[in-house]
């Protein structure tokens, strides 16, 4: 993660919590302590921050500024990077389900953002509200891209809307991919109600729900419940993933399509019927 990323995350932070230790911070960038102390000496010579006793603190607001709404929930610069070769290899079979001139839904976050990669080839309708997703592919492939309206959400890389009406309404997608902080037998689980909210919109403009979750993710509890398992269509994870879980998963209705753990790199990613 570049300097620059960091110092944003760092204030986004604080702005939500005020107050944050360099132990805090260094679990969740992913960044050694020592760099959090350098990181936080410099910003406070900057003026970004106040440097205290084992961590930062936000400065005071000032008269006119507001503070900005936040989203429970770790950062898309820094979920980007955790279980990297799994993650893509799930994108790439997410992709294969997918038929040019289709009209799909994709979710932001960092699995469905390694999607990218291997939609630049391909030509379809999207709608997402990831707008770092929407970058890459405006600028690098021959999709159709829609974004929502909304506010942008920097830290988790989205676009989400207070309002009922806005552009999802008017657009209707076979499938839609979404991510997700777990899955188990209490359903799809999320980090926060506004992005439950969001999603519960995106979800009613389509056809079918796919799931990417990596094995790590399976049985994984959050704070809410997105939907229930009776919701989901499909679930891509990878072969390290618990079989009685994907067995109750298959009770249930999903369709499970595991790809290769990344022990096996090499090998081609493959469906299977579980």
């Amino acid at each position: 993660m570049l300097e620059k990323q960091r110092h944003q995350l760092i204030l986004d932070i604080l702005d939500e919590q005020q107050f944050a230790s360099v132990r805090s911070l260094s679990t969740q960038l992913s960044a050694s302590e020592a760099t959090i102390r350098r990181d936080l000496t410099k910003m406070a010579q900057e003026g970004q921050l106040k440097k205290i006793r084992g961590g930062a603190e936000a400065l005071p607001l000032g008269d006119k500024k507001l503070r900005r709404p936040h989203l429970t929930g770790s950062a898309f610069l820094v979920d980007k990077k955790k279980q990297t070769d799994v993650k893509r290899l799930i994108a790439r079979k997410a992709v294969e389900l997918c038929e040019d001139g289709e009209s799909i839904i994709i979710n932001g976050g960092s699995s469905t953002y390694m999607m990218g990669e291997f939609l630049v080839s391909r030509q379809l309708n999207i709608l997402t509200n990831s707008f770092v997703l929407a970058q890459e592919l405006s600028e690098n492939s021959d999709n159709q891209i829609t974004l929502p309206g909304g506010e942008i959400y920097r830290k988790q890389g989205i676009i989400l809307s207070a309002f009922e009406n806005d552009t999802i309404q008017y657009y209707h997608g076979s499938k839609m991919f979404m991510g997700t902080p777990g899955i188990g037998e209490f359903g799809v689980m999320e980090s926060d109600p506004l992005l439950i909210r969001a999603e519960q919109k995106l979800r009613k403009q389509a056809d079918q729900l796919i799931i990417l979750a990596d094995s790590s993710k399976l049985g994984k509890r959050s704070n809410f419940i997105f939907s229930t398992l009776a919701d989901v269509d499909v679930l891509i994870t990878d072969s390290q993933a618990d079989q009685d879980m994907l067995r109750m998963f298959e009770a249930q209705g999903i369709r499970i399509v595991t790809v290769e753990a990344p022990a096996r790199a090499g090998a081609e990613a493959n469906e299977a019927a579980i």
